[in-house]
């Protein structure tokens, strides 16, 4: 017998908040549920997986997803977890962000069929809404007292010359008010989010109560940390973004490689739609023979195709098994071009450039004398080929596709020279 929803979420330790009543309210009917999605930045990042797959873990129980992209609330900023005051972003930066980021969601949501989801832009119906008829028919229904107790802003006031202007203040109402629309014309009763985002999706049940009579519910799950207390989401170039534009596949895939032992399983049970089964035999072999790092290669290989797709998958294995074994020559040039996104420091030289002179530009040695040193020493290969020359120069004759030269500086240390136009 299947698991419920929730108790499937329970066992995969993804529930954190639910309110009364929700068990049976999904169990009755197939429910149409929600969660929203700011945009600020041109696309999504790694934490947002846990509430997309959240969504889709309810379909795929028969619930019909909406994912929410604010594109009205993208220009207010919310307050939750921040210590200061948003930027506000032009109004058009953030429609670009919105028609990325409305793309991006939609390869984690099944849009056709019975259960078949939506993407929404929250900008839709508030921007048809006036400002006096707003305070009077959905203001009315807030208390400031209790807005002020909510820890997005108590936190705020409490944080010593900090504060918060009515624009992010009004935040929650906005939230609030998009569930009601959704609960208004599409028979929505569920929101989805982070536990951050408790104090708002309440907000929103009692909206949806006091102007419609109707219950509503919630649903959030832990913001992901890692076991060592170490911020979940940032690599050593910055946040992980879901835009392969942004973070390659190939450093998304090394991402997931590098997860520390204790790690891996939860995150198989967050980032992953594998059942517990094959998590149980992932951590069991992980026991048996931890040098193995067979529950990393899972994560990652499970992770990156449900980003990324198995074709981006296949390019971010070739490239780390060539710079593993040191032979790069087989590599596609689509594949470099990762490489020089950002999985690896890079110079561009003009063509026929010495040898040594690049090396000192690049920063693998003090001097022409430290470098040619090196060289003679046999501890530098240029595409997969020991060089023997210290005279050698850079020649588009011999680079890979024309314009490549990976050159690797015993054993583990690489650097991508790249021929100018």
């Amino acid at each position: 017998m299947s698991l419920s929803p929730l108790n499937a979420l329970r066992a995969r330790a993804l529930l954190a908040q639910t309110s009364e009543g929700l068990e049976e309210h999904l169990a009755a009917a197939p429910r149409v549920v929600y969660a929203g999605f700011d945009p600020t930045a041109s696309s999504l990042q790694i934490g947002n997986l846990v509430t997309l797959l959240m969504l889709r873990r309810l379909q795929l129980h028969g619930h019909r997803p909406i994912a929410l992209v604010g594109g009205a609330t993208g220009l207010i900023g919310d307050p939750s977890g921040r210590a200061e005051e948003r930027s506000l972003n032009e109004p058009d930066t953030v429609e670009n962000w919105v028609a990325a980021i409305g793309s991006q969601i939609a390869r984690f949501i099944d849009l056709d069929g019975a259960s078949g989801g939506q993407v929404m832009n929250n900008l839709d119906w508030t921007r048809k809404l006036g400002v006096i008829p707003f305070m009077r028919d959905i203001g009315k229904h807030f208390s400031v007292n209790a807005m002020m107790q909510r820890d997005s802003v108590r936190l705020r006031l409490e944080r010593e010359g900090a504060g918060i202007s009515y624009t992010e203040f009004s935040y929650m109402l906005l939230q609030a008010y998009d569930f009601l629309e959704l609960a208004r014309h599409h028979d929505c009763t569920v929101q989805v989010g982070g536990s951050d985002q408790w104090g708002n999706i309440v907000s929103g049940i009692d909206l949806v109560r006091r102007v419609l009579q109707r219950p509503t519910f919630a649903l959030t799950h832990p913001l992901i940390a890692k076991q060592d207390g170490t911020k979940f989401g940032k690599s050593a170039g910055g946040a992980v973004w879901l835009d392969a534009k942004q973070t390659s596949p190939y450093a998304f895939h090394q991402f997931w490689l590098n997860t520390a032992d204790a790690d891996v399983v939860p995150f198989l049970r967050c980032f992953t739609l594998l059942d517990e089964t094959e998590i149980a035999a992932a951590g069991a072999a992980m026991q048996e023979r931890p040098e193995g790092r067979s529950g990393q290669r899972l994560l990652a290989a499970e992770a990156t195709r449900l980003v990324h797709g198995d074709a981006a998958l296949t390019a971010a294995q070739s490239i780390a098994s060539a710079l593993f074994d040191g032979d790069v020559r087989g590599l596609e040039a689509d594949e470099i071009a990762q490489l020089e996104q950002d999985g690896m420091a890079c110079t561009t030289i003009a063509p026929r450039t010495g040898l040594l002179t690049a090396m000192v530009v690049a920063g693998l040695a003090t001097s022409n004398g430290a470098a040619r040193k090196l060289v003679q020493g046999g501890g530098v290969r240029i595409n997969g080929v020991a060089v023997v020359e210290p005279a050698m120069q850079f020649d588009a004759a011999m680079a890979l596709h024309g314009r490549y030269f990976l050159l690797r500086r015993g054993k583990r240390n690489w650097h991508l020279f790249t021929l100018s136009d």
